[in-house]
């Protein structure tokens, strides 16, 4: 497993964005906050309202003095950027960034990630110390990003990178993928109160007709639980229709 890279807040002047990028943080997986310098008395109320549940992150938070004893411990360093440097560094997007920090951790080296104030970013300083700069690929009237957002893009590659479960997976609660042996039982029950009821009619037309209902179903991915369902609903039909029969 991946270790996440360290976040580090250099400078951060307004709670409120602390607060948010702790939450960002805990949204995608990543664990560990430096603070270098930030303004005003820590903690910080308004971090901590504005965190959503992340607070554990922020109590974890360690502050330093300057960015240089803040990533002392690491060996590689990534500085997010909205300008351009006058200095000769590698250029990572975001995307390219997450898959970086991936390898360096599985070569066993542990990666940090420079965030600016939010008024002028980072100093040349704290750049010239960092492997790469990052920038996010923004539109060029504006690319001035809120640092909380600016977290929020980077967790969100990084977790990514990993191949989470997708959202297909993730919202599927109630059950797994039908086998082949479900969703046919299921078919031939469908089919047979049709041929009941008459709608697969005529018989020259009733296997194409198979065909395209199969079809419409296996496209859905339905799970387990999905396709009991659509039986109790096809049984309770055919169930009503015999009553009023009697």
């Amino acid at each position: 497993m991946s270790t996440p890279p360290v976040i580090i807040l250099v400078g951060p002047t307004l709670g409120e964005n602390i607060g948010a990028a702790a939450r960002a943080m805990m949204n995608f997986g990543l664990s560990e906050m430096r603070l270098v310098s930030p303004k005003g008395n820590w903690p910080n109320q308004k971090a901590i309202n504005t965190a959503s549940g992340a607070e554990r992150i922020l109590e974890q938070a360690k502050i330093f003095d300057t960015t240089e004893e803040a990533v002392a411990d690491l060996q590689r360093l990534y500085a997010t950027t909205a300008r351009v440097r006058d200095m000769e560094k590698p250029v990572l997007g975001p995307h390219g960034l997450a898959a970086t920090v991936r390898e360096n951790s599985v070569a066993g080296e542990k990666s940090g990630i420079l965030f600016g104030r939010e008024s002028k970013g980072l100093d040349n300083e704290d750049v010239a110390m960092s492997d790469a700069i990052v920038m996010v690929p923004v539109h060029p009237d504006h690319t001035s990003i809120n640092l909380g957002q600016a977290v929020l893009l980077i967790g969100y590659e990084w977790f990514q990178a990993g191949d989470p479960e997708t959202i297909t997976e993730v919202t599927r609660k109630s059950g797994q993928p039908a086998s082949r042996h479900e969703l046919i039982s299921f078919f031939e029950h469908l089919e047979s109160e049709l041929d009941e009821c008459g709608f697969l009619y005529p018989p020259e037309k009733r296997p194409r007709m198979v065909r395209n209902i199969r079809n419409m179903f296996t496209r859905t991915g339905l799970s387990d639980q999905e396709v009991k369902t659509l039986r109790g609903i096809v049984a309770g039909l055919s169930e009503r229709r015999d009553r009023n029969r009697t």
